[in-house]
């Protein structure tokens, strides 16, 4: 009887030994990200990655061993495992491919696969095709099938293909079954402590590509799964839950209720363009970039520009509702993916609209995208253009509609609009595959000249729209906002997730409704994508209470700092520090200022109070 436990020691070898050679490609293709990591640090990914290994492996090992009961119950004697050999075949196959996606993932985002990343697949394929469009296809088919490959070359030899059973009591095969069942529940576990194991026990380094390759790419998707489900409780508990408060509404509580007033009337029409990707290091006047954006430089010297803004997340969706609705992100998402919850949310659109603003929304994709339509139709949008209302015969790419025909689009039906209308348009064509509908400015050798190349059109088509809507009546009475949807890994090539600069974005106001004295004007002072919507109100004497989340720029009084975040990630910044932590190692990744020990705490602190309480409301609502 004993003779067929080395059944499970063979099974649990040969998917340790399959999760190793996973680990160590990944590792490999991010080798770049390590050359300062030594050997000895790097090497102990695996050894910090086995608790998660083990526990992924006793999950996979729930029905042969349940098989193996029922077998040995029944008194079998010699058992022949084909069926073993298919069910790791078809897991071998799932994995790599899992495994396969996870490399593209980590490289674009800088998260591992979960449940956002599924969830995209299944609900956008088409985007989800367009998005890995940019990832190198010859490079992942050549890994799945070697990773496939190895899996059932492994397999072949470490796994037993017979079980043998010899005579033995009943109460003896009762007591093994349950010393198996035990052991097996205990490696899922992750041991007999009071908690359960997580993500945290993997975690090491303080050089995150470490501390992700440790970490099981299955087990963190299964993980990320359950918890996409669970909206009934704060993971973000950090402080009392009253002091937590308190410091947020320290955050949003300026001495003096003012504001700095730049525009010449009250009741301008508003074209708000939010931009694809548009980091701050694609312009030459942040990012110090030459030739990238030169038409929207240009525009800064005659705007008023807020030079320290940064996105509230990493990805489209939490631009989009940060700017339009000034919320935050969550942590680990955005509120659009909750319908029920973000239609109680309040938008720019909904007060303009009750003042008598003409409102409409412009995008060049599949509106129902991410819940775009959702949200946009919920919140006083009066119209809603998108792919669908072009004919099949103009340029499209994989996304949708080139952005030069939307902008085209929206400048004829402006044409048209009764004034004073608010129009947003969000472009797309400066997003991966980074297709092109002319020459690429930049060449193709890489993705960073991709990248520059479409920021390049994008920057083309907004002077094009600009040049014309200068000859329209209504461009005299026009505020044009420009802000971009999230910062970019590119052009630099050099910003981690965990790191502010890669949040860094523009944020200009333009147009001739702006004031003579106001026009070139840079504001210096650290502030957030969410704070557009209380800006922008307070130009227009309109209420801002409702968008608690957002404060006015443009007040002197008004407390200078930002909160961003990733999935499981968030960062806190003002004008003294940044300090940016990750919620599931519990460890600061980064700290402009470590000498400062007292501040590097309190800054912490509003870091998590902010995000225990954005957490806070969406339960809430």
């Amino acid at each position: 009887m004993l003779k067929s436990l080395f059944f499970f020691i063979r099974f649990f070898l040969f998917w340790l030994l399959f999760f190793f050679i996973d680990r160590l490609i990944f590792i490999f293709i991010n080798h770049q990200k390590l050359a300062a990591v030594s050997f000895k640090e790097t090497a102990a990914t695996f050894y910090y990655a086995l608790p998660l290994d083990l526990s992924m492996t006793a999950y996979i090992t729930v029905i042969p061993l349940l098989s193996y009961i029922y077998w040995l119950l029944n008194g079998r004697k010699i058992i022949e495992l084909k069926w073993v050999s298919v069910y790791n075949t078809i897991l071998v196959l799932i994995c790599s491919i899992l495994s396969v996606v996870n490399f593209n993932i980590y490289r674009e985002w800088g998260s591992k696969v979960n449940s956002k990343a599924l969830g995209f697949a299944f609900s956008s394929p088409k985007e989800a095709m367009a998005s890995s469009a940019s990832s190198p296809l010859g490079l992942s088919i050549s890994l799945l099938i070697l990773l496939t490959a190895l899996g059932l070359f492994l397999q072949h030899y470490v796994v037993s293909r017979k079980l043998t059973f010899t005579a033995n009591p009943i109460w003896a095969r009762i007591s093994l079954c349950v010393v198996l069942v035990g052991a097996n529940f205990l490696l899922i576990r992750g041991g007999m402590g009071v908690s359960p194991i997580t993500q945290s026990r993997a975690y090491f380094s303080k050089e995150q590509v470490l501390n992700h390759a440790s970490v099981n790419t299955e087990w963190n998707l299964i993980s990320s799964l359950i918890s996409a489900k669970m909206t009934k409780n704060n993971p973000y508990q950090y402080l009392d839950s009253k002091l937590a408060e308190a410091d947020v509404k320290a955050l949003y509580s300026p001495l003096k209720d003012t504001t700095i007033n730049i525009l010449q009337t009250k009741r301008p029409n508003i074209v708000l363009v939010i931009i694809e990707s548009f980091t701050a290091d694609l312009t030459k006047t942040l990012g110090n970039e030459n030739g990238i954006t030169p038409h929207f430089d240009s525009l800064i010297n005659k705007g008023v520009l807020f030079s320290q803004i940064y996105s509230s997340g990493n990805r489209t969706d939490k631009g989009l509702i940060a700017t339009l609705a000034g919320f935050p992100t969550l942590g680990t998402g955005s509120i659009v993916k909750w319908p029920e919850k973000m239609q109680k949310i309040p938008a720019i659109s909904q007060p303009l609209y009750k003042s008598g603003y003409k409102t409409s929304f412009y995008y060049g994709g599949e509106s129902e995208f991410d819940n775009y339509k959702a949200f946009i139709l919920s919140h006083d949008y009066q119209k809603l253009i998108d792919k669908n209302n072009f004919t099949g015969n103009e340029m499209k790419s994989r996304w949708g509609k080139f952005d030069e025909l939307v902008f085209q689009k929206q400048l004829e039906d402006l044409n048209k609009e009764k004034q004073p209308f608010f129009s947003t348009i969000l472009t797309l064509t400066n997003h991966e595959p980074y297709d092109l509908p002319g020459t690429s400015k930049f060449g193709k050798a890489d993705n960073i000249a991709n990248f520059k190349s479409t920021a390049y059109y994008t920057d083309s088509c907004i002077n094009a729209f600009l040049t014309n809507a200068k000859k329209q009546p209504w461009y005299k009475n026009t505020l044009f906002v420009f802000v971009a949807d999230h910062g970019h890994l590119l052009p630099k090539n050099i910003h981690d997730i965990s790191t502010p600069q890669r949040y860094h974005i523009p944020l200009l106001f333009y147009g001739d409704v702006i004031k003579d004295e106001f026009k070139g004007r840079k504001f210096n002072n650290i502030g957030s994508q969410t704070d557009i919507a209380a800006t922008l109100l307070a130009q227009l004497d309109l209420p801002t209470k409702q968008f608690e989340w957002s404060k006015n720029l443009l007040n002197p009084y008004s407390k200078p700092f930002a909160f961003f975040s990733w999935d499981n990630g968030m960062g806190f910044i003002d004008n003294q520090q940044c300090v940016t932590f990750d919620n599931v190692g519990k460890m600061v990744l980064y700290n402009s200022n470590e000498k400062d020990p007292i501040h590097t705490s309190k800054t912490l602190d509003y870091a998590k109070a902010y995000l225990q309480n954005v957490y806070r409301q969406f339960i809430e609502l």
